[in-house]
C-alpha cells in the first residue's frame, strides 16, 4: 500500500489525537491520508482545523463544508493523487468491526477521479497496530476502570426496592460524571426476578422489587478511552439460584485470569470461559464471551468458537461470561484486563465473589 485512507472516528483519533464529540453530527466527511513515506495529511472541514492544528499533525488542508457540489472529494483526490503513484494502491479498512464515513457516491466519484490507482482492504494493517496498547493507553483506561468502580460502589445509594429502573439508569450516569468521567456513551443493564432477559435495552419505569438481580453496564469514556464492565446486585434478597450463578460466573472469570496467556487464541479463552462455567454448575451462554477493548467500547478480537486472532503481550480484554439461568433469563458478569507476558493483569476493580445484596 502507498497510502491509508481512514475516514472512521476512532481511527482519525488514534492517528492524530484529534479527540472531539463533533461526530455526533454526520454533516461532514472527515479524511487522514497517511503515505507510506513522508508527512500524514488531514482534509478536513474547515470547523475543525483549530482544534486539528493543536494536534501534532503537519499538514492540514480544509474545505467549506457540507458543500452539495464537492464535499471535500476534490481536495482529497488532489492529495491522494500528490502521495500515491499512478499505478499504486490506497488502503481503506473494509472488513469486519470498520464502516465507511462518507457518502458511497462520492466513494465512487473518488475511485473513478483516482483510477488506475486502486483501493484494497486495510483492515488487517489498522486492527494490528490498534490491538497492541502503549502503556500510556493502558493508563487512560484504568483510570476509566477506576471511575466506573467508584461508581459502581454507590449503587446502593440510589438503587432501593421501588426505583424506577429508567430513575437508576440516570443516577448512574450522573456518578459517573461526578466521578470524573469525560462523558458516558453507553450505559446497559437489566432486572428481573433471579436475572434479566438482555443486556442492551434501555430503561423502562418498571421498579426495582425485592427479589430482583438488578445489572448496570457501562461504557464510560476518559481521554477518549473506554471501560466496559458491569456488575450486579440483588435488591432485598439474594434467590439461592442467583447466589449459585453468580458465584459460578465469578470463578469462571478466576480461572480464566489464571489461565489466560500470549500466543493463545480469542477462540481459546470462549472455551476456557465456557468450560469454567459448565465445571462450576452453569450453563454458558451463547453469542461472544469477551473482546476488546481502547478507544471504541468493543474492539477486535471476539471471544467466540469461530475468532482465531492470536492473544498477544499488551492487549486490552474484557472478559464476559455469561449464564442462562431459565428460559428468557440469564446473568452476565464482565471484567477488564491487560494481557501481560505472565497473564492477565486487572484494570476494572474485581467483582465481589459474592453477590451484593441491597437492603
Amino acid at each position: 500500500m502507498d497510502a491509508l485512507l481512514l475516514t472512521a472516528p476512532a481511527d482519525v483519533f488514534y492517528a492524530t489525537g484529534f479527540l472531539t464529540r463533533f461526530w455526533e453530527s454526520p454533516a461532514r466527511p472527515w479524511f487522514v491520508v497517511i503515505p507510506r513515506s513522508g508527512d500524514p495529511v488531514a482534509v478536513i472541514p474547515a470547523i475543525g482545523a483549530a482544534l486539528m492544528a493543536r494536534t501534532w499533525m503537519p499538514q492540514i488542508r480544509t474545505w467549506d463544508a457540507p458543500d452539495p457540489r464537492d464535499d471535500g472529494i476534490g481536495l482529497l483526490t488532489e492529495v491522494l493523487g500528490d502521495l500515491v503513484p499512478e499505478q499504486g494502491c490506497i488502503g481503506l479498512p473494509m472488513g469486519l468491526e470498520t464502516h465507511l464515513r462518507m457518502p458511497l457516491a462520492d466513494y465512487a466519484d473518488l475511485c473513478g477521479r483516482l483510477a488506475p490507482r486502486s483501493f484494497v482492504d486495510a483492515t488487517r494493517v489498522i486492527q494490528h497496530v490498534r490491538e497492541v496498547k502503549s502503556p500510556a493507553e493502558i493508563a487512560k483506561i484504568r483510570t476509566s476502570c477506576a471511575i466506573a468502580g467508584r461508581a459502581f460502589d454507590a449503587v446502593p445509594q440510589f438503587a432501593r426496592p421501588g426505583r424506577p429502573l429508567d430513575r437508576v439508569f440516570r443516577d448512574f450516569q450522573m456518578h459517573l460524571l461526578d466521578e470524573g468521567a469525560d462523558w458516558v456513551s453507553y450505559v446497559a443493564g437489566g432486572a428481573g426476578p433471579d436475572g434479566y432477559g438482555d443486556v442492551i435495552s434501555p430503561a423502562g419505569s418498571q421498579p426495582l422489587r425485592h427479589g430482583d438481580v438488578l445489572m448496570l453496564d457501562t461504557g464510560a469514556v476518559r481521554e477518549g478511552y473506554f471501560c466496559d464492565f458491569d456488575r450486579n446486585f440483588a435488591i432485598g434478597a439474594a434467590s439461592d439460584v442467583a447466589r449459585r450463578t453468580h458465584a459460578a460466573l465469578w470463578q469462571a472469570t478466576e480461572d480464566v485470569l489464571q489461565a489466560l496467556r500470549p500466543g493463545m487464541l480469542a477462540c481459546d479463552a470462549h472455551r476456557l470461559l465456557c468450560d469454567g462455567l459448565t465445571r462450576h454448575g452453569a450453563i454458558p451462554g451463547g453469542g461472544r464471551l469477551g473482546h476488546g477493548l481502547g478507544i471504541t467500547l468493543t474492539e477486535w478480537p471476539s471471544f467466540t468458537p469461530l475468532d482465531r486472532t492470536e492473544l498477544r503481550e499488551g492487549m486490552v480484554l474484557t472478559l464476559e461470561p455469561g449464564a442462562v439461568i431459565a428460559e428468557g433469563r440469564i446473568m452476565v458478569h464482565e471484567e477488564n484486563i491487560v494481557l501481560r507476558a505472565d497473564g492477565p493483569e486487572l484494570l476494572s476493580p474485581r467483582a465481589p465473589h459474592d453477590l451484593p445484596v441491597i437492603a
